[in-house]
């Protein structure tokens, strides 16, 4: 350890310490899984129908994770995003394109494609701002109060439609209360993390604000080992090159309330990143098994100048509302912008390694993203027996995106030799939505809610390198515009059978708007389009409260079927395109439950299992294969199409769509004083089988991936702060989470990190 990272985690150590020390006590705010001294659980509101409710009211299957919860969970520096993968029952997500490309699965709806302007079935919300761009959607979440995830087709009250569902993220607002909370860790590879807010009343009931900051570091900890060659000169070895990162977060939040029926909540925030891509793994699977067990902390790259990314991204939103006397009027204006680049070595190291010469990289580059958002919403208030909203809503995105592919082959013809692309891509969005509630008896409500959307895209190929000397001309398509306008729909019924057990069923309609992919061009293919996406889907489940109200027991089964499913392979040449297939089923179950069976012992488990199946007998997808030979075992019937090999891939399940997923959590506090207590709490996640690609391999899957953590500690003062020693993926796994299969690459999930944390918070 240097003396300058001696001093980098000392200072941020400080700053933590010391917004902090400035009062003279603390008030620490319970986690989920705290093992509270009281005897039941506390209630949990949830905003899954735009209005403050209780979860177990609500006709919707709901997944929810508190603030405390996911920055234990990001302690050891993981993306903040990604950390979420597995917690909720039915929600997955992994990443090949490193901290600034999320992609996110819900009941095994997703999409696997790594392409910068790639639609995804999940929706982002960030403070009532729909987040729709892929590099937009991993802007990080800190100062979090809850995390909701709202699985199923949500078209009715928020942002775009979605196939999928949402994962909505609430920030703490500012109040009339002064408060100020931090959480800082640090740990192995020079691992920070901080994340702090602090607010309150500037002028009392109407004025207040809150400030809030993410700032999370980890050094360069991977060598590259490749001495040689490359395109660009020479390349020696170098240790710690790569997989480092530095990510530094602030927002800034305002509340008007001018008057008792009126207030405007004004909130900016900037992002400014820097690190490492995901890193490739060159033949780390072995031909006829998906075991891997190379080194996680070794490349040989000949490529790509040790695979580096960053990004800037600013934004800011309004949210104003007035209260007209038993209905309230909800503007919210919201605008986004980023620009920025991610490069990496694609083949994954260097050819001249693997029994061949050759040089392969990839780049992206966002030069400029520009979103605008506009929601207007009508909703009545009270607590009467019919409630109802109705809106409108606009979505404007537009972007100069360039990509650039280099492939070249020293045993053969040269072939894309520094090729590279511009596109501008245009979004445009409207649609006009209501829903209504009516309680019909003291135990039955009925809900419906209905949505028209226009959606619509544009992709215009702006430059090529057609001029350089050497690269290809491209011939194909200059300009594509898609556009569709569909209804969404849903319906559903919650019956309170008792106090402690309701009952709901709910049936919902959904589209995903039809979807251009111009990165094929790069390749001198034309552009690839898919028509829109259509879900009809059903579920039914229960919410409960046991034994007391020790036990929160909640399930939901769900069926759904996908017509035109939008999915991603590669053409005879090997580059990737989309397309329509004509339909995927699935059908599964979910569970969460929190139990406190005696005092001091505090227990959280979840459960999801899925079957998915893509049904198209005419649909084919190319499969592994490096200069025309297949390097994978494939087990599905296959064709040739020139030297190309395709596989068949009706039957298949979804990728990345997991048959089961377990995850367990569970505290143990032991009391010394009367208001101090030693601690050890632990969580774990346990992943069934899931495919990585469209087709059927030995190879490109994973089965019983597993990781855990643990933290043992100290609170005092009645709660009021915590120290503690934390290890996140304690048994350090090397858990497969993606491939590229030409290649034989492996992507590894974060590697073991060991370390002392402290958090506390004062009013």
């Amino acid at each position: 350890m240097t003396v300058s990272t001696v001093r980098r985690a000392a200072l941020m150590f400080g700053v933590a310490f010391a917004a902090l020390a400035a009062a003279p006590s603390f008030a620490q705010a319970a986690p989920a899984d705290e093992a509270s001294s009281g005897e039941g659980l506390d209630e949990i509101i949830v905003t899954a129908e735009r209005r403050e409710e209780n979860l177990q009211r609500v006709p919707v299957s709901v997944g929810v994770v508190n603030g405390d919860n996911i920055r234990a969970y990001t302690s050891g520096g993981d993306d903040t995003l990604l950390a979420l993968s597995g917690r909720v029952p039915s929600l997955y997500a992994e990443t090949t394109t490193g901290r600034i490309f999320p992609r996110f699965y819900i009941r095994g709806l997703g999409n696997i494609d790594f392409y910068l302007g790639a639609s995804q079935p999940v929706s982002i919300i960030q403070d009532d701002i729909v987040l729709e761009h892929v590099v937009l959607k991993s802007n990080p979440v800190y100062d979090t109060q809850q995390v909701e995830v709202l699985r199923g087709p949500q078209g009715s009250l928020f942002g775009r439609n979605t196939t999928a569902g949402i994962i909505k993220f609430d920030s703490i607002k500012p109040s009339d209360t002064f408060e100020a909370r931090a959480s800082a860790s640090y740990g192995s590879y020079n691992t920070i993390t901080v994340d702090a807010g602090v607010g309150g009343p500037i002028v009392e009931d109407k004025v207040a604000v809150r400030l809030s900051g993410l700032y999370q570091h980890r050094d360069d900890w991977v060598d590259n080992v490749y001495a040689g060659p490359s395109a660009d000169g020479t390349v020696t070895p170098k240790k710690n090159a790569m997989g480092g990162f530095n990510d530094r977060n602030f927002r800034a939040q305002v509340l008007l309330t001018p008057t008792e029926t009126f207030s405007i909540l004004a909130s900016g925030h900037l992002r400014d990143y820097d690190g490492t891509s995901t890193l490739f793994l060159r033949n780390a699977i072995t031909k006829g098994s998906n075991k891997v067990d190379v080194p996680r902390d070794q490349v040989a790259y000949d490529e790509a100048q040790d695979n580096p990314q960053a990004y800037k991204t600013y934004g800011a939103s309004v949210k104003a509302t007035l209260d007209l006397g038993g209905v309230s009027l909800t503007s919210i204006t919201g605008y986004e912008t980023t620009s920025g680049y991610s490069r990496g070595d694609t083949d994954g190291g260097a050819a001249a390694n693997y029994g061949g010469v050759g040089f392969g990289q990839s780049m992206g580059q966002v030069r400029d993203l520009d979103q605008y958002t506009q929601e207007l919403r009508l909703a009545s208030t009270g607590n009467g027996a019919f409630k109802w909203q109705v809106g409108g809503f606009y979505f404007d995105s537009r972007d100069n995106t360039d990509f650039y592919q280099r492939a070249y082959f020293l045993q053969g013809a040269a072939r894309n030799p520094n090729n590279w692309v511009r596109l501008h891509n245009v979004n445009t969005s409207w649609a006009l939505f209501g829903q209504a509630s009516y309680q019909v008896t003291p135990e039955l409500t009925l809900t419906a809610g209905a949505r028209q959307t226009k959606d619509t895209k544009k992709t215009r190929l702006v430059k090529t390198a057609d001029t350089a000397a050497g690269a290809v001309t491209y011939t194909g398509r200059r300009y594509v515009r898609l556009s569709d306008s569909t209804p969404s729909w849903d319906l559903s019924a919650l019956y309170q059978v008792n106090p402690d057990l309701s009952v709901y069923a709910r049936v919902a309609r959904g589209f995903r708007g039809p979807t251009i992919q111009g990165r094929s061009a790069v390749f001198n293919a034309d552009f690839t389009t898919a028509d829109s996406e259509k879900i009809l889907s059903w579920e039914a489940g229960f919410k409960s409260s046991l034994f007391d109200n020790k036990l929160r027991l909640n399930a939901t089964a769900f069926y759904y079927t996908v017509k035109d499913i939008q999915l991603n392979g590669n053409d005879s040449n090997g580059n990737g395109v989309l397309f329509n297939a004509d339909k995927a089923e699935a059908y599964g179950f979910e569970a969460d439950a929190e139990f406190r069976p005696v005092r001091n012992l505090a227990i959280s488990a979840g459960v999801s299992l899925l079957h998915s199946e893509i049904k198209d007998k005419r649909v084919y997808a190319q499969v592994c294969a490096l200069n025309g030979v297949v390097v994978c075992t494939v087990e599905n019937p296959t064709i040739k199409v020139g030297a190309n090999t395709f596989a068949q891939i009706d039957g298949q399940p979804l990728p990345n769509a997991p048959k089961y997923n377990l995850n367990l959590a569970a505290r143990y506090d032991i009391p010394v004083t009367d208001s101090g207590k030693l601690f050890v709490s632990t969580d774990w996640n346990l992943q069934g089988y899931t495919n990585f690609v469209l087709y059927k391999t030995k190879e490109f899957t994973s089965k019983g991936n597993f990781e855990g953590g643990l933290k043992l500690g100290y609170t005092g003062n009645d709660g009021q702060y915590e120290i503690a020693l934390f290890a996140r993926n304690i048994t350090n796994e090397k858990n497969l989470k993606g491939v590229i299969e030409n290649y034989m690459a492996a992507v590894y999930n974060e590697p073991r990190i060991i370390g002392v944390s402290f958090s506390g918070k004062l009013n």
